[in-house]
């Protein structure tokens, strides 16, 4: 059995698949998808580099159609 890679923090990277596809490191915060749609008017106010643009990014691979032969590998483990 081989050990899993580590995975590494990819800085200033906003690209979720690109994450996914280098084995980064991130928060997975997938699970707030479900409670978005629930919302009327979402407003992301963050402070600067906390992740606003992943985030967006994270929406856009979710509900982009075109991506939805990477869907599983993007999303399966979340």
């Amino acid at each position: 059995m081989h050990p899993k890679p580590k995975k590494r923090i990819l800085y200033g990277n906003a690209s979720y698949k690109e994450i996914v596809h280098k084995n980064g490191y991130f928060v997975d915060k997938t699970h707030y998808i479900e409670k978005l749609e629930d919302i009327e008017d979402p407003a992301f106010l963050r402070p600067r580099r906390f992740g606003k643009s992943l985030w967006c990014n994270i929406l856009e691979c979710y509900y982009d159609i075109n991506q939805k032969d990477d869907f599983e590998n993007l999303f399966g483990q979340t």
